[in-house]
């Protein structure tokens, strides 16, 4: 499986500059990376605070101990 080059930290970071009202065209010169990774990120993680992050990876990570 590929790693992911953001964490979660750094593109819950890379959101709250966007709803700050950054362009995204600057942010993804910035951070490097394409538009679609950021819309993509947006209809994922939109909305959630850090806790609820951690919250949909720990259930993630146990619907694929239990499968």
């Amino acid at each position: 499986m590929k790693k992911n080059k953001f964490s979660e930290v750094q593109i819950f970071k890379i959101l709250k500059q966007a709803e700050s009202g950054v362009p995204v065209s600057d942010l993804c010169r910035e951070h490097g990376m394409s538009a679609a990774s950021f819309y993509k990120w947006r209809g994922k993680y939109g909305g959630m605070d850090a806790s609820m992050m951690s919250e949909m990876k720990a259930l993630a990570e146990e619907n694929r101990r239990l499968k």
